[in-house]
């Protein structure tokens, strides 16, 4: 039998419903204030239906859009925790590029690269779309480099 939408849940079954290990949602406890699951005998939490909904805002932030722990801090401190629910739940609606600003993009060199981490963003790890002609770039750069590597190889092998 299902639970209520407004029943409260385990660490367990939110871990579960949202595929992440239990360690994570107690690490998440301690670098988000906004999370504050009630505890019970023995130290046994239960989330409230928000505490559900903040974890999964959190979530989709950092996993889905590529934003840093301190980066969701920040947008937790700016749009509070309801702010953030309904930020993520628009965004899920509507798709990611409308959910918020883009996330970084590994063509913007060091500096940028920087300035999107002081952001508190960070590229996210899933594909990223790359337009041909920085694939031809790095095309040129891949021969470039196997080009080296046979030189340093043909350099170190033994003279006859």
């Amino acid at each position: 039998m299902d639970k209520s939408p407004e029943a409260f849940r385990t660490i367990s079954e939110v871990a579960e419903d949202m595929e992440l290990p239990q360690h994570v949602l107690r690490f998440w406890e301690t670098r988000f204030p906004q999370i504050k699951p009630l505890k019970r005998g023995g130290g046994r939490r239960y989330y409230r239906p928000a505490d559900v909904g903040l974890l999964r805002a959190i979530k989709e932030l950092l996993y889905g859009e590529g934003y840093t722990i301190r980066g969701v801090q920040k947008l937790l401190r700016e749009q509070g925790a309801s702010g953030l629910v309904r930020s993520a739940a628009r965004g899920a609606g509507e798709g990611a590029a409308e959910a918020g600003p883009e996330p970084a993009s590994p063509r913007g060199g060091v500096a940028r690269a920087g300035a999107e981490e002081a952001a508190g963003r960070l590229a996210p790890t899933r594909a990223l779309a790359t337009p041909a002609s920085d694939l031809a770039a790095l095309r040129a750069i891949q021969a470039d480099l196997r080009e080296a590597e046979r030189i340093l190889a043909q350099a170190r092998a033994p003279s006859s």
